[in-house]
């Protein structure tokens, strides 16, 4: 059945559902005919492990005897409406200082029902807190203990603090570095 795929096209769109459990979810194409089908390894090759409802995407996508299969994830943003929401809070918006330097880490643990969790940065003692807020504002949905993170943070009150978190992948190619720091 390879030989019935189609070129690879892109498009843009707006997730579905994702379910990390299932290791699949769909999107609804601005564009394409029917949803797209969002396979978890695409998503784990872009750098993400999980992602939420609402959130924008732009894809690569091929089209199958059982229908259009994302190839490739391309980019992700936040859904847009809690994007607004955040912004019409009486706390910063999204906007990141990006004078923060990026540092890389690993999730420790998350609990998406609490609503925050804790990360280790490479070369660090202390713990870096994670707010579901942060990671909402990135289309991220959940972390994974152990899943490696790009991170920017700064000192709170009760200690560090993330204020963005990317993918590994995408936040260490928009630092233009090669950390050279082996998974395990």
């Amino acid at each position: 059945m390879d030989s019935d795929e189609s070129p690879v096209e892109t498009f843009a769109g707006v997730v579905k559902w994702f379910d990390p459990a299932k290791g699949f979810g769909f999107i609804l194409s601005d564009d394409a005919e029917s949803d797209i089908l969002l396979h978890a390894n695409a998503l784990r090759n872009f750098g993400l492990s999980s992602i939420c409802d609402r959130a924008r995407i732009r894809v690569t996508v091929h089209s199958t005897a059982r229908g259009l299969q994302t190839h490739e994830v391309l980019e992700v943003l936040p859904p847009e409406d809690e994007v607004a929401s955040v912004e019409e809070m009486d706390q910063p918006g999204p906007v990141i200082d990006t004078s923060i330097p990026i540092e890389p880490g690993r999730v420790k643990w998350f609990d998406k029902v609490k609503g925050f969790g804790f990360a280790n940065v490479f070369g660090k003692p202390e713990d870096v807190f994670i707010h579901m807020e942060t990671l909402r504002r990135t289309g991220m949905a959940d972390l994974q203990p152990g899943e490696a993170i790009a991170l920017r943070a700064v000192e709170g009150e009760r200690g560090r603090m993330a204020v963005s978190i990317e993918p590994w992948e995408s936040g260490m190619a928009a630092e233009g570095s090669d950390s050279g720091v082996a998974e395990e």
